[in-house]
């Protein structure tokens, strides 16, 4: 039975062959989880993701083929230091975290969920959207290249284990 009351949140932003790129909705929080789990090294607590959801719906969005969910992305958004060395407090966009399932890389879904982020971050008005990635992972570099990102910064022992991170950024101009 369909839900009406969500029916709003599920309207595809976008669609990649046999997959949809939507908003997430809380009943896919655990699924989250469950990539993030699979993916990742960083792992966060439930209470995290619940509050990403209701602060940034826009630009938490899940990717789903057939009925599964095979990818996400959740953003935040905070105030602080332009990267771009603009005067005062400027309005940020974070990517926190953004992972596709192994079998369904290559296809595509991860630069829609970053374009669809970035789409988010621009309804909420963010100056501009950051995120941080391990400087050894070579292909999310190149793809947030292409997308727009740039280098900003090396972040020396950013992760628990000890690896370096590019800082990365893309502006927004309106």
């Amino acid at each position: 039975m369909i839900d009406e009351d969500n029916l709003e949140l599920q309207v595809a932003l976008r669609e990649i062959g046999d997959c949809i790129i939507r908003r997430c909705d809380p009943s896919d929080l655990i699924p989250v989880m469950e990539i993030n789990m699979k993916t990742l090294p960083e792992h966060y607590s439930d209470y995290f993701y619940e509050s990403l959801l209701a602060e940034l719906p826009e630009s938490f969005l899940v990717a789903e083929v057939n009925g599964r969910l095979v990818g996400y992305i959740m953003c935040k958004t905070e105030y602080g230091f332009s990267n771009f060395k603009k005067l005062g407090f400027v309005k940020k966009g974070h990517v926190v975290s953004v992972a596709v399932l192994e079998e369904q890389r290559k296809k595509g879904i991860g630069r829609a969920l970053i374009e669809e982020a970035i789409a988010g971050a621009k309804i909420k008005k963010a100056d501009e959207l950051y995120l941080e990635v391990r400087c050894s992972n070579n292909e999310a570099v190149k793809l947030y290249e292409k997308i727009g990102f740039i280098i900003k910064q090396r972040i020396k022992s950013y992760y628990r284990d000890g690896e370096d991170a590019y800082l990365m950024t893309i502006e927004f101009f309106y």
